[in-house]
């Protein structure tokens, strides 16, 4: 396990857009999977393979590449202290990328489905409470992520911590799915 976790590290310095990448779209496809039998028990017999296969899709070829360019630009940027490099960090990462992210999946989600309309119900409905709850995982998560964590393990930190986050937020996804 600790050769494993050797290599995964070194892959991550090497070449760090394919390890992000495949890190997410892994971490996507099981949060799909988690939330459909655990959490919606939907059983083998009605997984929705389809569902699993689009968040796969997307964690893997839009989440992973814009957060593995957004923790390189967050880190070339450069403040006067440890403490405000991590309050600016953290408040960057919260109040410009996630509210743009949140919009972002919502509507993602709605094309890949071949429903872009739907795309601004579905904000409509869940974006205030899927910010606010992420506010509530994430600002501790990244204060400790950004004091403590080497610049190339952060991606890794939220995309674990994200696993639980995208369980929950794509039950709610499922449960918005489901009203249609």
């Amino acid at each position: 396990m600790a050769s494993l976790f050797r290599a995964y590290n070194a892959l991550l310095i090497r070449r760090p857009m394919l390890a992000q990448c495949g890190t997410a779209a892994l971490l996507f496809g099981t949060g799909d999977i988690i939330a459909q039998q655990l959490i919606e028990k939907k059983g083998l017999r009605r997984h929705d393979l389809t569902r699993t296969v689009r968040l796969t899709f997307y964690g893997g070829a839009l989440f992973g590449p814009v957060m593995t360019w957004w923790y390189q630009f967050l880190n070339r940027i450069q403040f006067a202290s440890p403490t405000r490099a991590i309050v600016y960090r953290v408040w960057l990462d919260q109040a410009v990328l996630t509210p743009f992210a949140v919009g972002a999946f919502f509507t993602c989600m709605s094309v890949l489905e071949g429903v872009p309309q739907e795309a601004y119900p579905r904000i409509q409905a869940a974006y205030v409470p899927t910010i606010l709850r992420n506010w509530g995982v994430f600002i501790p998560t990244q204060i400790i992520n950004f004091a403590l964590v080497p610049h190339h393990m952060r991606f890794v930190v939220v995309s674990v911590v994200s696993l639980f986050w995208s369980t929950c937020s794509l039950s709610l996804h499922g449960q918005l799915l489901t009203r249609r």
